[in-house]
């Protein structure tokens, strides 16, 4: 008799800046406390996870659609950085079982969903993954955001994404808790701090009917629009949510001197298989 697979967590991860892991000759420990809690992923799972579905802050479509690619060429979709991150590569292979998997839940659902069969892996994904994975050696499906950036249609995209949990996908959503690149450094500090303190009442305290309603009035939080003029890169939250939406959340990163004076976290939903 074969064992069951364990229910995994679901995951909203702040994915720092660009390139970054690729880059530490440059910035040296900026990055180091959110690539030790991006490394400790696995731990808290109990080792691979089947596949990953990654929601990407970096891809928006006007419907939902699923990358299909067998094996996702990289996109680069970020400028000043050093040359040399042009050519970086992150070689995970796709799934394009999954990808039929996901299009037929969200089908099933009532959303609006599609394949891309040409799409590639941007920094959204690449850039955490190379912490959590760095053999590249899990495959990753891309899942886009829809435009209009509703936070309701993301958490009902959560729902129907949530029996993949059961079949060792691990559902994670990559953003950043406060994303204003026109507001980083010692300027954001009082603002960051602000929303993350709403964020962490509204994610981690309280029940599941009041986090979600929270989430959909994610605007009425004390400096919303300062922490995100727009909302990209806040919408993978609501998906992890979602796919969750009945279990606990935990804060797993936070650090309050990010970037210059930036107060950014990392949630998990749901159990870890380890302690």
């Amino acid at each position: 008799m074969s064992t069951p697979t364990p229910r995994l967590p679901t995951y909203f991860v702040s994915h720092g800046g660009g390139p970054w892991p690729w880059m530490k000759a440059e910035m040296g420990d900026t990055y180091a406390k959110l690539e030790a809690a991006l490394a400790d992923m696995p731990r808290q799972i109990g080792g691979k996870p089947r596949a990953i579905l990654m929601v990407s802050a970096h891809w928006e479509r006007p419907g939902f659609t699923v990358q299909a690619h067998p094996r996702p060429p990289m996109v680069y979709d970020y400028g000043g950085f050093p040359p040399h991150t042009y050519s970086v590569r992150y070689d995970a292979p796709g799934d394009p079982a999954l990808a039929q998997r996901v299009l037929g839940l969200l089908q099933a659902a009532g959303l609006p969903a599609a394949l891309d069969a040409e799409r590639g892996y941007d920094h959204g994904m690449f850039s955490p993954m190379k912490a959590i994975y760095p053999e590249a050696d899990v495959p990753v499906v891309q899942l886009s955001l829809k435009k209009g950036l509703d936070p309701a249609e993301h958490l009902a995209l959560g729902r129907a994404l949530a029996p993949l949990r059961d079949e060792g996908v691990l559902i994670i959503g990559s953003g950043l808790s406060y994303h204003n690149l026109r507001a980083f450094g010692p300027q954001a500090a009082a603002p960051s701090r602000a929303f993350d303190d709403w964020l962490q009442q509204a994610v981690v305290h309280g029940t599941p009917t009041e986090r979600t309603q929270r989430l959909i009035d994610w605007a009425q939080a004390p400096a919303a629009r300062i922490a995100h003029p727009r909302e990209e890169h806040l919408l993978p939250l609501m998906v992890a949510v979602g796919a969750a939406e009945a279990e606990a959340g935990h804060c797993v990163y936070h650090e309050s001197a990010f970037m210059g004076g930036l107060t950014v976290s990392s949630f998990r939903f749901g159990a870890p298989a380890v302690g």
